[in-house]
């Protein structure tokens, strides 16, 4: 009764945002999809959605099956994704979704040698979960994510990869330059420049000002690395970064750091993937690999 179309059609139209535009996506008529629709209902003996105007709503009922359908498609066509891998002599993709955004540099040292190691699997680098990488693993559109905050869920495992601590930058004109750390107080007078996360996610807020009831006169995000130690290196500001990471431009660009309190803060970041696919050979080996390769 349930087909694999009528949930891809479900999908269509709420990413879409009309049957006309779900049916063109899934290279239907129109009529063939209202079709399909309406013989569900009949079988079901419910209706899964309801015209308002122009506009459709879907009942209890299609709400429930749209949930279905963003589960298992993607599950569904990894499958198809696998089998036509397998089918060209081929082992696979490891899909990694990104959770650090300083972590990218360093993934690349990871991603090289691994590359040469197993040259029948591709590596395919998924930026756009740095804000929900644990509901891209769960729904199987990554397969391993990079976090320096795992999330504890059944049927998820994380393995911490290497640790880091994270420090306050400064240029080396800035008064604090001389010092080996900075106090939460001292930055009620400072521009603080992070990476576009929320608050609750970073750490120098999370596990540092916050709990002093402190915080920086202003706030700045910015998306990039590179132009963030730019800033910093003209004066315009401070930020906090995984020592690690500034150790790569702190020469050319005459940056310091300084210790996050008296004792500093320390991280790890971890390598999280689906408990069943733990022990699936290429992903082990890639998690071993990034544990051989961390700072």
């Amino acid at each position: 009764m349930l087909e694999r179309s009528h949930l891809e059609i479900l999908f269509e139209v709420r990413r879409q945002g009309s049957v006309t535009a779900a049916a063109e996506a899934l290279h239907l008529s129109q009529s063939a999809l209202s079709h399909s629709m309406k013989k569900l209902e009949q079988q079901a003996g419910t209706e899964i959605w309801s015209r308002e105007g122009r506009s459709l709503r879907l009942t209890q009922a299609g709400e429930y099956l749209l949930a279905v359908a963003q589960r298992l498609l993607p599950q569904l066509a990894l499958a198809e994704e696998q089998l036509a891998q397998y089918a060209q002599g081929e082992r696979g993709t490891l899909r990694i979704g990104m959770e650090c955004h300083p972590c990218y540099q360093w993934l690349l040292k990871v991603v090289a040698p691994y590359l040469a190691a197993w040259p029948l699997v591709d590596v395919d680098v998924k930026q756009k979960f740095q804000f929900g990488g644990i509901g891209a693993l769960l729904g199987y559109e990554i397969d391993l994510v990079v976090t320096p905050d795992p999330v504890l869920r059944p049927g998820l495992r994380f393995e911490p990869v290497f640790g880091y601590e994270q420090v306050l930058v400064v240029h080396e004109a800035h008064p604090w330059a001389g010092q080996e750390e900075v106090r939460p107080e001292q930055l009620a007078g400072e521009t603080l420049i992070t990476y576009p996360v929320p608050i609750d996610r970073l750490d120098i807020y999370n596990l540092f000002l916050l709990p002093a009831h402190c915080a920086p006169r202003r706030h700045k995000t910015i998306e990039t690395t590179d132009i963030m130690l730019q800033m910093v290196a003209s004066g315009r500001g401070v930020t906090a970064l995984p020592k690690w990471l500034v150790t790569d431009y702190a020469p050319q660009l005459r940056l310091r750091t300084l210790r996050l309190g008296p004792n500093g803060i320390r991280k790890h970041i971890h390598l999280g993937a689906r408990e069943a696919d733990w022990d699936t050979d290429y992903l082990h080996a890639f998690v071993a690999l990034a544990r051989q390769t961390g700072q």
